[in-house]
Parts: structure tokens; C-alpha cells; sequence
């Protein structure tokens, strides 16, 4: 090195072992942990090759990856030769170029981090040649890889989505920040602290293991900084009606006067509601509220083996109707509104069909936040419901009477590895740290499971045979058409959604008979929905539905707004629902049982 690039005495002091003996004892304490943790592992259902685990990706990856590498063989066996040719020439690239850096020259690196990719903020990725090289050497492979892919002729749509999706875990895992002895934070902090940091990693883990259910579940936030009903979902308002399956929640007037036709929300059953209800700050409820409506929603009981024949029928007819009958009668009003989230939305526009068909028409508006009806574009949930993967599971439900929690966790956050996995096992497994406080991510970890005859039906009759875009889905013994929804439609899709792509979305848009006014929001499938007008986070953007033929086309013509979709929705609502009447306390009429947010949404799994 030149001698204006030496390492000063602070640079080399944070890779020094200050107490060697305690060290080497905390390097034995973290071996033996780790042993013990294996063991445990190797007997949990995470290490068997059952639906959604970590044991039955690896395989399903290996037979991808296995598969592709025949095909490209088969295919051009030269032009995988010339690939792997330019990969070897792009090695070689960033070792001269390490080397020269490690004599002191300035060197333009082959690869560099895409923006945001918060992996590499750590500024010893780029001033430490040791860990520039392993960046580098990753980025450079992973693109590669990326780019192979893309380029590769002859394969099905489903296959080169398997692949891309196997590809993003494979390169998500193999980052060096994933790695110990790669990643510039973990190396100081294990000298830093005589390698404590590794032996609180493993006690972490341990106690993961300990609370998780079937699969592990990786610690993404402090859950004792969290409690439903205390600082979250408290939003005042009262359990006006109940049954088996669902508590009727009405909340509590902020304004004097409020909007003549009430509001139901129907969430997704697959998690609790209170993703509508966060801190007050980013409470979708408490601002709807605020706004003069008269808001119900439903809360969906977390069921156990004594609901496993709970069918999608019994969630439609005792779920949303009986709960729509219970604002109609607290209420006096006969047609209400609708808003449906998610698989809360699809449950709801399948009963809007099936009461449409019936000519029983008790809303006179529907808003859907990120809701597929029409399952072709679907995305990566795709993959994991095959005929296969389907019997499988369904032999596992049928077994247990439902599906834990865990494993649609674990499929959810496999879709986003990057942001929702390896973070966490950095954070807490690598650094042995706790990690951040975060009110979202409580909510995510806070899974539910699902009655395996309702879940069944569910998977099989929209996701893998898409019967209710096809206008052939039975249900409560009629066959449903979503042509037959004559009412004015909210549709909102998100830019960024890995669970309902806005292509998905924008194509069960089409399906609906009546007005549909379709919105496309910043961000994703979460953040996308809870984005409050306070905030000024995201943006939206809004054309007419029958603008374009696609997505791209409708995106081109769209206008842009800065900020929340809220109050554009809010003013859409309002033209749905009628003058201002006094408001209305919970339960005039149907009593009340408790205070919200009630108590099936604290059950457990």
C-alpha cells in the first residue's frame, strides 16, 4: 500500500482481539449452541420435505435449477459455454482490480449495488478490498445469472417463473452480507464484543424455535413491545353481533353528523383485520371514521381443529350476509357499502355475484384493495398450488383440521427474501441483536390459521382452476358470474404487489358489469393500502378502466397524484353514500357484547 492508504491505528484496532481467552470460550459456547440448535432443527417439520417448508424449496429448487441447466446443455451448449467464459473473464476482472486496490491505485469497480440496496450500505463494502471483492464477486454472479435466464429460449411461462422465483432465493441467500465472515458489520462486532455477539445469535434462534409453531418463524420485530387492543387496533367502538366464526365490530362516531348508508369491511381471513386499525397514526379505520361514515368491520375468529369443515360457503353465508344483515337491522338501512381487502375482497365479490345472481342486492357500492378475482396473472403464489403441492397439503389439513399460520407466513415472506428474511437472520442471529419495534411487522408475525375445508376450496376453485373468472364457480347452490355486480367498483391495485399484482388486478377490473373506477397506488400490497395523507409517502395513479387493453397501456395514460389514495377514495364514498344524518352510537339496536377490538383477534396460534 501507499503510504496515504494505510490502515490507521482505529482501522486496525476494530479487527483485534482484545481478550483472547474470553474469545475463544464465547467461540466454543456458540459451536455447541449451534450443535444443539441443529439437532432440534433436524427433528422440527422445517427439515421434512411437507408443503410450504424450508426442506420441500430446497428440493423443489434443486429440481428447477437441475432442470434449466439440461435445458441450456441441451439447447446451445455453446452459448452456456461462452457465458460461463465472460463470468470467469468478469472474476478475473475483480481480482486484478483488488489487487490494484490493495497497493493503493484507484480502481472503477466491475459491479456496483443497484440504489437502495440497503445489503451493502456499510461503507467497508466499498473501502475494504477484502469485502469489495466478495461484493463484487456476488453481484457480478447473480446478474449473470439473471441475465441467463432472461435469455433462455423454449421455456413455458410457468417454468421460467419457477425459475425466476427459485433464482431470487438463491441469490438472495448467497449474499456475503449473509455470511459471517463476509459481511464487514458482523467481522467488527464479533471482535468487538470476543465473538458474544455469535453466542446471543444463537440464544435468539433458540428461543424462535421455542415460540414458532411448525416452521420457524424469524423474530421480525420485539412483540413485547406490541399489544392488540392497548396500542394496537384501538380504535373505540363496540362488538355489536357475533357467531362462531366472526365478531361484528362497529366503531364509535368522531363526528356529529355522518354519512345515511353505512360502510362494511371484510378483511382477509388468512390474517387479523387490524392491518386496517395500527397505531392511530396509520389507522385506515380510525381516518374512514374521522371522515363521518358509520363503520362496521368484520373480525375473523382464529379457528381451530373444531372448524376444520368450516367451508368457503359457511364464510360467505355466516360471515359477510349475516354480518350485512346485522348493519342493515342496527342501522335501518337496506343497501349498504361494501370494502373488501385482499382474500377479504375476493370472498366479498364472489358473495356480490352470488346476491346479484339472486336479485338480493343489499349494497349499493364495492371498494377492493388489492383484490384478484381473475387468477392467470396471479404471480409466485402460482407456483406453490399445483395438483401436487395441493394433495399434499390438503392430506396435511385434513389431519390436522387446518393450515398453521406459519406456512402461508413462510410463502409470503419467501416472495420477498431480500426485505423479509435475510434481514432478520443478519440482525438477529449474525449480530445477536433484538430487533427494532415495528407495528407492521408485529402484525405480520401475528399469523392465523385456516379451517382446512374453507382453505381447500379456496385454493382449488379460484387460485388453481380460476372458476370465478371463468363464470363457473358453485356456491350456495348457484353458479356465480361477476358480470352479474352491476354496482358502482373501487378497484385498487398496487405498483409493487408480489400478492396481487397489479396486472392481476387490472384484469378482474375488466369482469365487473357495472362502473368500475381503478386506481393504482405507490408501493406494495401492504404499504400501498396503509399509507395515511400525513405521511405524503407514495403517490396514485387514476384513468378510465376502459382506457386501455393493459396495464402498460392504462400506466402510459394515467394521471399522477403525490400523496395518499385516501381522500380521492373518501370522495368517491361519499358520492356512494347518501346525505348527513345524526350519528349512531354502537348497538342502538343489536346491544353490545364488548369493547372493540373484541376477542377473537387475540387469540393465539
Amino acid at each position: 500500500m501507499t503510504e496515504d492508504n494505510k490502515p490507521n491505528d482505529n482501522e486496525l484496532a476494530q479487527y483485534q482481539i482484545s481478550n483472547p481467552d474470553l474469545f475463544a470460550q464465547n467461540i466454543l459456547r456458540f459451536f455447541e449452541g449451534a450443535g444443539q440448535v441443529m439437532s432440534e432443527f433436524l427433528d422440527r417439520a422445517d427439515n421434512k420435505a411437507t408443503p410450504y417448508s424450508t426442506a420441500s424449496e430446497i428440493q423443489d429448487a434443486s429440481k428447477t435449477l437441475n432442470d434449466l441447466f439440461a435445458h441450456w446443455m441441451m439447447r446451445d451448449p455453446a452459448k452456456l459455454a461462452d457465458a460461463q467464459a465472460n463470468l470467469l473473464r468478469s472474476y478475473a476482472e475483480i481480482w486484478n482490480g483488488t489487487v490494484m486496490k490493495m497497493m493503493g491505485e484507484d480502481t472503477k469497480p466491475v459491479a456496483e449495488p443497484e440504489a437502495g440496496d440497503n445489503r451493502f450500505k456499510d461503507p467497508e463494502w466499498s473501502t475494504n478490498p477484502y469485502f469489495d471483492f466478495w461484493k463484487q464477486s456476488y453481484l457480478v454472479t447473480s446478474r449473470w445469472a439473471d441475465e441467463m435466464l432472461e435469455s433462455t429460449d423454449g421455456l413455458s411461462e410457468r417454468d421460467r417463473q419457477r425459475a425466476e422465483y427459485h433464482f431470487r432465493q438463491l441469490t438472495s441467500a448467497f449474499s456475503p452480507s449473509n455470511f459471517p465472515m463476509t459481511n464487514p458489520e458482523v467481522v467488527r462486532e464479533t471482535f468487538a464484543t470476543d465473538a458474544e455477539n455469535l453466542v446471543k445469535g444463537v440464544v435468539n434462534l433458540t428461543e424462535d424455535m421455542r415460540k414458532s409453531g411448525d416452521l420457524l418463524k424469524i423474530s421480525q420485530t420485539d412483540l413485547e413491545a406490541f399489544e392488540v387492543g392497548r396500542n394496537l387496533a384501538t380504535t373505540p367502538g363496540k362488538v355489536v353481533f357475533q357467531n362462531e366464526i366472526m365478531q361484528l365490530i362497529q366503531y364509535t362516531p368522531a363526528t356529529g353528523t355522518v354519512h345515511k348508508t353505512p360502510l362494511l369491511v371484510v378483511p382477509p381471513w388468512i390474517n387479523k383485520f387490524y392491518i386496517l386499525d395500527l397505531t392511530p397514526a396509520k389507522s385506515f379505520i380510525k381516518y374512514v371514521v374521522d371522515q363521518g361514515f358509520t363503520v362496521f368491520v368484520i373480525s375473523w375468529i382464529n379457528p381451530d381443529s373444531s372448524l376444520s369443515d368450516t367451508s368457503f360457503d359457511d364464510y360467505m353465508f355466516k360471515g359477510v350476509l349475516e354480518a350485512a344483515a346485522a348493519v342493515q337491522r342496527e342501522t335501518g338501512e337496506e343497501r349498504i357499502n361494501g370494502l373488501g381487502y385482499c382474500v377479504g375482497g375476493t370472498l366479498l365479490a364472489t358473495t356480490l355475484a352470488y346476491t346479484s345472481k339472486r336479485r338480493e342486492n343489499m349494497f349499493r357500492s364495492v371498494t377492493f384493495l388489492t383484490t384478484q378475482v381473475d387468477f392467470t396473472k396471479a404471480g409466485d403464489l402460482l407456483l406453490f398450488i399445483d395438483d401436487a403441492q395441493l394433495n399434499n397439503l390438503e392430506e396435511m389439513m385434513t389431519e390436522r383440521g387446518y393450515l398453521d399460520g406459519s406456512r402461508m407466513a413462510n410463502v409470503f415472506n419467501m416472495m420477498r427474501p431480500k426485505d423479509l428474511v435475510w434481514p432478520y437472520i443478519v440482525n438477529n442471529y449474525l449480530l445477536g441483536k433484538k430487533p427494532f419495534p415495528f407495528d407492521l411487522l408485529y402484525w405480520n408475525q401475528d399469523s392465523t390459521r385456516m379451517p382446512a375445508a374453507n382453505h381447500r376450496f379456496y385454493l382449488r376453485e379460484f387460485y388453481h382452476e380460476n372458476k370465478l373468472a371463468k363464470g363457473q364457480l358453485e356456491i350456495g347452490g348457484e353458479t356465480v358470474c361477476l358480470s352479474d355486480i352491476k354496482i358502482p367498483v373501487f378497484d385498487l391495485a398496487t405498483k409493487e404487489d408480489h400478492i396481487a399484482p397489479a396486472k392481476s388486478v387490472f384484469i378482474g377490473a375488466q369482469l365487473f358489469g357495472g362502473p368500475v373506477e381503478l386506481v393504482l397506488a405507490g408501493s406494495g400490497h401492504i404499504a400501498g393500502v396503509v399509507n395515511p395523507p400525513s405521511k405524503v409517502k407514495y403517490q396514485f395513479w387514476t384513468a378510465p378502466k376502459a382506457a386501455a387493453e393493459t396495464l402498460e397501456d392504462w400506466v402510459g395514460m394515467a394521471r399522477e397524484t403525490p400523496g395518499s389514495w385516501w381522500p380521492y377514495w373518501i370522495d368517491w364514498l361519499s358520492n356512494q353514500s347518501g346525505d348527513q344524518i345524526p350519528a349512531r352510537e354502537p348497538g342502538h339496536v343489536l346491544g353490545t357484547i364488548e369493547d372493540a377490538p373484541g376477542s377473537y383477534v387475540k387469540i393465539s396460534s
